[in-house]
């Protein structure tokens, strides 16, 4: 197994158990908080129209949706779909008329998004199974491309942005929110495997993640929204000793949640 692999099996282990508890691992009766608190990067999804408690694992940094300029009718890919969160958003906004289709590799999400997606008795949304870095969709298919604190997951970020230009339609969007740095984080955050499923050690600089989308072929690239996440002392103080926490508390190194757009050509 390849450390691309390995990289992903962790992924889906951390978030097959959070399903699997069925709740996330930044609630208070979660016994996995003592390892992670997801919580400090997302954001309060409760006032969004579409917005479904079921589908909220708070496993996300940002709400893309805001700045996706979806448009009613519009065909929509959420990448990392998860319970569904984000899909059902997104199809709120795209109507009746509209096509929202989330593509997770974890078999547990994708059968959590499903049974939301039955009790609510949609039926244009569909979720399915599949890897981000190959993607089990068309060319040219859709008109937004959507993912929430995700990419910064995926081994290949590459091949990421890559994928995503190949499904978007030309003069086609994505709007995505992901985690970035300014500066480089300590050894013992990145060798976490809980800092990995947190989306931290997997996180690339600020420009290095810029010009993996512009090398991608994407225009138009504008950030839409950044704000500073601030991790727990709690967390660092767990992967950190005190000479290394000191330090990394004195570096000016920055965990940003970034939310971004671009469009194909």
């Amino acid at each position: 197994m390849n450390n691309n692999d390995e990289l992903k099996n962790i992924v889906q282990e951390k978030y097959a158990e959070i399903v699997t508890q069925k709740t996330s691992c930044c609630s208070p009766a979660s016994e996995c908080c003592s390892e992670m608190d997801y919580s400090a990067f997302s954001l309060d999804y409760t006032q969004m129209e579409g917005y479904v408690e079921d589908a909220d694992l708070h496993l996300g940094c940002g709400i893309p949706t805001e700045f996706a300029n979806i448009k009613e009718g519009d065909t929509v890919v959420d990448l990392g779909s998860g319970a569904g969160n984000d899909v059902f958003v997104a199809r709120r906004i795209a109507g009746e008329t509209g096509h929202v289709i989330g593509i997770d590799m974890t078999p547990e999400m994708v059968e959590k998004a499903n049974l939301n997606k039955t009790k609510l008795g949609f039926e244009n949304i569909e979720f399915m199974l599949g890897d981000i870095e190959k993607l089990p969709l068309d060319n040219d298919m859709c008109n937004v491309v959507v993912s929430n604190c995700v990419l910064n997951l995926v081994p290949d970020k590459e091949k990421a942005f890559n994928e995503i230009y190949r499904i978007l339609k030309p003069g086609a969007h994505f709007c995505v929110s992901d985690i970035v740095l300014e500066g480089e984080i300590p050894p013992g955050i990145k060798k976490s495997a809980e800092m990995y499923a947190g989306c931290v050690s997997g996180a690339l600089q600020k420009d290095d993640y810029l010009d993996i989308i512009i090398k991608s072929g994407f225009e138009n690239v504008e950030i839409k929204k950044s704000r500073e996440i601030v991790l727990p002392e709690d967390i660092l103080k767990s992967l950190l000793d005190d000479i290394q926490l000191e330090k990394y508390n004195k570096s000016g190194m920055g965990i940003y949640s970034i939310t971004v757009v671009a469009s194909k050509k």
